[in-house]
C-alpha cells in the first residue's frame, strides 16, 4: 500500500438508517429513490471512498477524503488503479 497514492476504502455505515427507500437529497425539493442519490440511508449501508494515502505506519493508514464516521468498520481496502477505476469522461455523461 505504501507504493500507492490512492486507495478505495469500503466501510460499513453501521449508524445509518436502513429503512428508507426514498429520500430528499440536500438542495433538492423532490423525493427520489435512494439508489439515485448519495444518501447514507440505504438498505445495504456499504460506503465507498477513494482516499489519498498520507502516511503508512505498520498496520495504520493516515488518509485524506474518507467520508466515514469515526469507528466505522472497514470492510476492505483496495488499491486505486486509474486504468481500471477511472470512468471515461464521455462515458460518464448522464442522459
Amino acid at each position: 500500500i505504501e507504493n500507492f497514492r490512492y486507495l478505495i476504502v469500503l466501510y460499513w455505515m453501521d449508524r445509518a438508517s436502513r429503512d428508507k427507500l426514498r429520500v430528499i437529497p440536500p438542495g433538492e425539493n423532490e423525493e427520489r429513490g435512494v439508489f439515485t442519490t448519495r444518501s447514507p440511508s440505504r438498505p445495504n449501508p456499504i460506503g465507498l471512498c477513494v482516499v489519498e494515502v498520507l502516511e503508512v505506519e505498520k498496520n495504520r493508514l493516515k488518509v485524506r477524503w474518507l467520508d466515514a464516521l469515526d469507528k466505522s468498520p472497514v470492510i476492505d481496502i483496495k488499491v486505486y488503479s486509474p486504468e481500471i477505476d477511472c470512468v471515461n469522461q464521455h462515458a460518464a455523461q448522464q442522459p
